[in-house]
């Protein structure tokens, strides 16, 4: 993939492609490092946009403290962002929704915003899933929040996926392998109350699981190659050219 270009790209926050130098941390307008949540998340030789890719294992999880992370705290009305990720699915011993990236604590009702697979609403599974919140907690009259843009087509395990979701202050969109992957009511999904601002103490930010019912859970088990996140929404054609431009492993 011509990287520069993915670094070029108009409202690029930040970028982890785990290269050999800095692994951990983000290229673009700002250099944040991820630290392991718990046990240490692994670095193997295989990638997509540089030739590494991480490996996280059932239970393990990266973040960024808040206070580390000022540039990933998007909220606002008007607030729009979009996350990108080249994931490599694994299973899991158990059954329950797989986060990808984003700052979303349920258990404080912190929720911002997260890119999440296999989100269980909307008789839903396996798919690419966009969650944001501009209340913080459940969705009014809802155990959970439900706003949410889900397409329809499965991500497979063991092969590697574009994954994505855009949300310009209107509507959220899922992407699957660089397409609008639209699914009648619910990609795009309408919303307008913007993101949360959940303050100085408010969710970090979360690569593969988010603090839910107490502790850290919804963990995404398998392989990720890069993490993009942009404080504007990404146009269809944008992520098409993105898409096209990394499907080359290293």
């Amino acid at each position: 993939m011509k990287k520069i270009e993915l670094l070029n790209t108009p409202g690029l926050l930040c970028l982890w492609d785990f290269d050999a130098e800095n692994p951990f941390t983000s290229k673009g307008q700002y250099a944040y490092k991820l630290h392991s949540g718990n046990t240490e998340v692994a670095l193997v030789n295989e990638g997509v946009i540089s030739e590494n890719s991480i490996k996280i294992e059932e239970g393990q999880y990266l973040y960024i403290p808040r206070e580390e992370c000022p540039g990933l705290n998007l909220h606002g009305k008007e607030a729009q962002v979009t996350v990108l990720a080249w994931v490599k699915r694994q299973p899991r011993s158990y059954e329950q929704c797989e986060a990808i990236a984003g700052m979303w604590n349920e258990t404080e009702k912190k929720r911002q915003y997260c890119l999440f697979l296999n989100i269980q609403l909307y008789e839903s599974g396996n798919q690419v899933s966009g969650h944001v919140s501009g209340v913080g907690g459940p969705t009014p009259g809802n155990r959970w929040c439900v706003d949410v843009a889900i397409g329809k087509s499965q991500v497979n395990y063991n092969e590697w996926t574009f994954v994505g979701f855009t949300y310009d202050a209107k509507q959220a969109k899922a992407y699957y392998n660089g397409q609008f992957d639209a699914r009648e009511g619910i990609n795009p999904y309408d919303y307008e109350l913007g993101l949360f601002d959940g303050g100085k103490d408010g969710s970090d930010f979360t690569v593969g699981a988010v603090h839910r019912l107490g502790e850290i859970g919804n963990n995404f088990v398998g392989q990720i190659g890069g993490i993009a996140v942009f404080d504007r929404a990404l146009t269809d054609e944008e992520i098409k050219n993105i898409y096209q431009k990394g499907i080359n492993l290293c």
